[in-house]
């Protein structure tokens, strides 16, 4: 049986609609996959939605709407991008989802009962809506939330709690045993500094009476499951955990979980930790990313400079969408967007780049009509330098540096350029076999582009290879323009 490969996103909330800070994580997560199938693994990529808690019913109220006619109009808004940006996931789960993912959610809570993990009682703290979590007082900044800026509530009420504080030992040692690896390792090093202050217990239920939305605590009417007891299990209930053991076990754990890093204390301690408890291993790797700015500000509607990937999309295109935020973004810092920088980056690498060599090559190939494979050969450096950004790619891709990839995969086109331009193959000086064999060794250098392309920027390397034709002792390239035209 083949290697398996099992990739999931974090599950946004479905208070508002998609904007580019999970449109990065959603590219992120599916160029990891298509590595993954490239590969010849057999790969699952999940996705979904996050629609209970108490964020949800008060922005429900808000719009004058009941949460579940919120949460199917928001949740059909991010399933949306799977043509928008072109995603290649295979499961899309939504915490509501009574047939899928309830039963899990029960069978962990059953699990975390029965290892004596839960306990009941009452508890007076500060308390986020936004982040839908308890936090300390040390935490804020200014008296106020550091993520959303907002005043936490304070609130007493009588919770189950998940025993959290058990796990400090295990959890450490599964991260410096590298077990659950954490990168980039700076990341890792903050949740290890956590865990040295001691990791408190986490309130896994709210009364029925505050939370109203939400699925009920096994055995107790009286309280609901808690965002995160709730949520975190979609990564097992989607793959059939608690009603397909047998589909569940063909999966887990997940070789790579994608989050951002405002839910890193969420995936790197209380995700593993129930995981401990119910007697399940641990994800393999958790890679964590960084927020999206706009021109060096926080996304904020009441700024009014929230972007949106559907538009960027409808001007410039989903592969220079994609490629925007795979190559101009750090994987593990934070990020700017700003349209002057995208059509700088489009202009340079996929029109005068990319879309430029495709045109030179295809023109000059299909000029030239079919060219015999049967006794040319590879230039030694053009087969060396396949060889040597094939393996870069794969290096880079391990680390999860999609930039430095894509990076190494543009010095190919630019090699092909320069290969070109040494050549030249338009000269009537040279030979007809001087001549193909350039031609030659310009089709290889195009043909290793378009697949290595591939996982970043599908369409346009499923175009590429449509028109590059390798069949027996042939070799022929329909005439390609239009890639990527310039934008002014």
């Amino acid at each position: 049986m083949k290697e398996k490969f099992f990739v999931t996103t974090t599950l946004p909330y479905v208070n508002d609609v998609p904007h580019i800070g999970f449109a990065l994580e959603a590219i992120q997560a599916d160029v990891i996959a298509r590595v993954h199938r490239q590969k010849g693994a057999r790969t699952f990529f999940l996705t979904g939605t996050d629609e209970h808690g108490t964020k949800i019913e008060r922005t429900a109220s808000q719009k004058e709407t009941t949460p579940k006619k919120l949460a199917d109009k928001i949740s059909k808004a991010f399933k949306d991008l799977k043509k928008t940006l072109n995603l290649s996931w295979d499961s899309f789960i939504r915490t509501t989802d009574k047939k899928k993912h309830w039963p899990g959610v029960i069978e962990m809570w059953k699990r975390l009962e029965k290892a004596g993990d839960l306990y009941k009682k009452t508890y007076r703290g500060l308390y986020c809506a936004g982040c839908e979590a308890f936090v300390n007082e040390k935490d804020l900044v200014e008296g106020l939330c550091s993520i959303h800026r907002k005043e936490p509530e304070l609130v007493e009420e009588e919770n189950y709690f998940f025993r959290l504080s058990a796990y400090s030992k295990q959890l450490r040692r599964k991260i410096e045993e590298g077990e659950m690896r954490i990168v980039p390792q700076w990341r890792a090093n903050e949740i290890l500094s956590l865990m040295d202050r001691g990791l408190e217990d986490v309130s896994f239920s709210r009364p029925k009476e505050k939370l109203s939305w939400g699925i009920p605590v096994p055995g107790d009417d009286s309280q609901v499951l808690y965002v995160w007891a709730d949520a975190l299990t979609n990564y097992i209930s989607a793959m059939g955990f608690g009603r397909d053991e047998e589909e569940f076990k063909r999966w887990w754990p997940a070789d790579v979980q994608v989050l951002g890093k405002d839910v890193l204390r969420f995936h790197a301690a209380i995700w593993p930790a129930m995981l401990l408890s119910a007697g399940l291993e641990v994800p393999r790797q958790l890679f964590v990313h960084g927020f999206i700015t706009v021109e060096g500000q926080k996304m904020s509607k009441s700024i009014g400079n929230v972007v949106y990937p559907k538009d960027i999309v409808s001007e410039f295109g989903v592969d220079a969408t994609r490629y925007y935020f795979l190559r101009e973004v750090s994987p593990f810092e934070d990020g700017d967007f700003s349209r002057e920088r995208f059509v700088s980056r489009y202009n340079a690498d996929l029109a005068n780049g990319l879309g430029n060599f495709a045109s030179r090559v295809s023109g000059m190939v299909s000029a030239q009509g079919k060219l015999s494979n049967e006794f040319t050969m590879m230039d030694l450096e053009v087969e060396q330098k396949i060889k040597s950004t094939k393996e870069e790619i794969e290096k880079m891709m391990d680390e999860f540096r999609f930039n430095d990839a894509l990076a190494a995969l543009w010095e190919l086109i630019s090699f092909g350029d320069a290969y070109v331009n040494e050549k030249k193959p338009w000269d009537k000086e040279l030979t007809k076999v001087q001549k193909e064999k350039a031609l030659y060794n310009l089709s290889m250098i195009l043909h290793a582009v378009a697949i290595l392309l591939e996982p970043f920027l599908p369409g346009t390397a499923d175009r590429i290879q449509k028109q590059v034709s390798i069949k027996d002792a042939h070799i022929s390239i329909k005439k390609m323009s239009g890639l990527f035209p310039r934008v002014e």
